[in-house]
């Protein structure tokens, strides 16, 4: 499970070193690909396999909708593998497609990470705070 936040910097290669908490996690493979909200997600192996099965039994892949999400979420994917000092490498178009350039967080998301340019994260951590303060549970497992 990925959990946690943490404010990291691109080189001027574009290499990210990832928290020494998630090497481990994606010492078996990993991908990375564009995220909702202008994001990179960072996924395992074994999660693109979950996430491919789950498509295959949601929907036909024969329509409009099937074809396109398979199209933005395994089109966009990039095998990458960390490096001896646990650093990746985010191809260019992934960069530019999240806006990250230099300051960087990091954020755990249980079954995937997300890359986000710090000032981008700041504007939507600073909007939906006080969204999720008033949210009531709506049947969802509180975590406390």
């Amino acid at each position: 499970m990925f959990v946690g936040s943490y404010p990291l910097r691109l080189d001027e290669k574009g290499r990210l070193a990832l928290p020494v908490r998630y090497r481990e996690l994606v010492a078996d493979g990993m991908v990375i690909k564009k995220g909702q909200e202008r994001c990179v997600y960072g996924l395992t192996m074994a999660r693109v396999a979950e996430q491919s099965a789950a498509l295959k039994s949601m929907a036909p892949a024969d329509t409009n909708a099937g074809r396109m999400h398979a199209r933005m979420s395994f089109g966009s994917m990039v095998e990458v593998e960390a490096d001896k000092t646990g650093r990746i490498t985010i191809p260019a178009t992934l960069r530019e497609y999240a806006g990250l350039d230099r300051d960087v967080v990091v954020v755990g998301v249980d079954t995937r990470f997300e890359i986000w340019d710090s000032a981008t994260w700041d504007a939507y951590v600073a909007e939906q705070e006080a969204v999720f303060a008033a949210m009531e549970s709506e049947g969802m497992p509180t975590l406390s």
